[in-house]
């Protein structure tokens, strides 16, 4: 088989104007070939300039982007070895920046950070702290004062179908505003870490709206200009070294979970997870989650959960696989109380009701 032929950003840009030409020199043709013989040619190239004269409408895209740009910014992680860039969401005035932790993580190992601002302003910035299996992430920009901050909306009053724009620094092109909508909820999407690194898991948000390398880190926001998720995961066609690109499925961190490690990392420097203390059994055949060992004490233990047992959901939420319990469970609190439904791979019809109170 053949490989299939890659086109890089300046091949495309050339092929869609060669395109544009092509067009418009058939539409020429098209609009001139039933013209009379004695009509007057019109030259728009001797016609005055129309102006726009209508304002942006609130609630539109363009309305958006113009309130939610200012508080974007790209990133750009000089490391040992290679340089990283991405995009992030400035949420405070001082500095902070929520970004995700894989465009940042070589600040861990003595990379240098550089952030540049819409208005074209650059600052040096220091990592606050990361947590690699949320792929969350603060930054703290040096010596800022006055900056814009974005406005936090919340992902639990998020709808399917609503929609949204992304905006972010796609393959180094700052200032990017793409539109979709939200096309599913809770989607546990698991990314393998960098240079053999931790993987994430969330429970994301899924959109159509195009996210490409580089808007990592960037904010999804509703029609209202709030940051409703931070853009994350791309599911990608392209296998082996070749780079990833848009397919319309996009992923984005939901911005309650993004907001509440984000306060912790500033806090206290990590991150504390709930769980409810079982090893679940990989690679099962059987939909939901198998418990394969049961944590001495643990709030699973407690409840009467043993190995064995398939989780089939957390509250009125499904959980088909491993990677769907831990991400619901991660989408709450320690000390939050769920209810989980419990059955077994030998009698999966009998399905019981487990509260667990998340440790």
């Amino acid at each position: 088989m053949k490989e299939k032929k890659k086109v890089s950003l300046g091949t495309a840009l050339a092929m869609m104007l060669v395109g544009a030409i092509g067009a418009g020199t058939l539409t020429g043709v098209a609009a001139t070939q039933f013209a009379p013989e004695n009509s007057t040619a019109v030259n728009a190239l001797n016609e005055p300039t129309i102006h726009r004269t209508a304002t942006k409408e609130p609630g539109s895209v363009e309305d958006v982007a113009s309130n939610v740009l200012p508080a974007v910014v790209s990133i750009r992680v000089a490391g040992p070895s290679a340089v990283d860039e991405g995009s992030g969401s400035i949420i405070s005035s001082d500095g902070y920046v929520l970004t995700n932790n894989h465009v940042v993580d070589a600040a861990s190992q003595g990379g240098q950070i550089q952030v540049t601002l819409n208005d074209g302003r650059t600052f040096g910035a220091d990592l606050v702290a990361g947590d690699p299996s949320y792929d969350v992430a603060v930054i703290k920009l040096r010596d800022a004062k006055d900056l814009p901050v974005i406005n936090f909306g919340n992902s639990d009053d998020i709808k399917v179908g609503q929609q949204v724009v992304a905006i972010g620094s796609p393959l180094g092109l700052s200032a990017t505003v793409t539109s979709g909508i939200v096309s599913a909820l809770n989607r546990p999407v698991r990314a393998s870490g960098q240079a053999g690194g931790e993987s994430s898991l969330i429970d994301a948000i899924q959109t159509d709206a195009a996210i490409n390398p580089g808007n990592s880190g960037g904010p999804l926001v509703d029609m209202s200009g709030n940051l409703i998720g931070m853009n994350s995961v791309i599911a990608s066609m392209s296998q082996g070294g070749s780079e990833a690109g848009s397919i319309g499925l996009g992923f984005a961190i939901p911005v309650n979970q993004a907001r509440k490690i984000a306060q912790e990392l500033i806090q206290d420097g990590k991150v504390t997870t709930p769980k409810i203390g079982v090893r679940l059994a990989p690679q099962s055949r059987v939909k939901g989650a198998v418990v394969g060992q049961v944590d001495e004490g643990s709030p699973a233990q407690e409840a009467g959960i043993a190995p064995g047992d398939v989780i089939i959901g957390v509250d009125d939420r499904a959980t088909d696989s491993a990677d769907a319990l831990i991400a619901a469970i991660r989408s709450h609190n320690v000390g939050d109380k769920v209810t989980l439904k419990v059955t077994s791979i030998d009698n999966q019809n009998d399905v019981k009701d487990v509260p667990v109170t998340l440790s």
